[in-house]
């Protein structure tokens, strides 16, 4: 949000609290025109240096950076700021603001696709492990059985068995994704520098993906 250039600091307040005000905001961070400006002239990389823009008077408005709770809610939130008093301009990338919500619904519908099918082939392929070796153990079961054994007492190895075999299962893609994130992020940034696109930083996110990773992959063992 371009804050207008003739505006002071106690209007430039009193337009933050009313957009903290609008229903869907989640952060409102007060960026100045010279953060503007070195993030302006970061964006053109090698190019921007030679520019040398610092020189000069700094041509650019003081600006919010507002966050919406719901990324959807952004072009309803941007029209209301822009009703607003002392507000220059708001800008959120509207055409790629519409474009990445198709690809990301598409990539998610065939992510999401991709997902069940791998489950329940892991769960398939555990399950057949686990009879595979019931059936191999069918004698000793038996006698366990007839000198009292229950059920759930027999049970609980493979359950085990199962548990073991997802917690396993699910350390190769943990190293893929702690091995290959940081380089990733570290290849895309410069790519998206100064676009309203950031990554998520390596930590603590890489360590949540692999705690769920370990759940999930528990979970299929022992449902398998």
């Amino acid at each position: 949000v371009l804050i207008d250039l003739k505006s002071n600091k106690k209007t430039q307040d009193t337009l933050q609290n009313e957009i903290k005000d609008i229903s869907g905001i989640q952060s409102v961070e007060f960026s100045s025109k010279d953060k503007e400006l070195d993030q302006l002239v970061k964006s053109f990389g090698d190019s921007g240096k030679a520019m040398k823009m610092q020189d000069q008077e700094n041509p650019l408005n003081n600006a919010f950076i507002v966050k919406t709770t719901d990324p959807h809610d952004t072009p309803k939130v941007a029209k209301k700021i822009e009703k607003l008093d002392h507000v220059y301009k708001v800008t959120y990338g509207k055409e790629e603001v519409s474009r990445l919500f198709k690809i990301v619904g598409v990539s998610r519908n065939i992510g999401i696709a991709l997902i069940i099918g791998l489950l329940f082939t892991a769960m398939f392929l555990i399950s057949n492990t686990i009879k595979i070796t019931i059936f191999a153990r069918r004698k000793e079961i038996e006698i366990m059985k007839l000198v009292g054994a229950t059920n759930w007492f027999i049970r609980w190895p493979f359950f085990l068995e199962g548990l073991l075999l997802g917690v396993f299962g699910s350390i190769i893609p943990i190293a893929l994704v702690l091995s290959t994130y940081q380089s990733m992020v570290a290849w895309v940034a410069p790519k998206v520098q100064g676009s309203f696109v950031s990554l998520l930083p390596y930590s603590p996110f890489v360590f949540q993906v692999s705690l769920v990773l370990i759940l999930i992959g528990a979970v299929i063992g022992v449902w398998g």
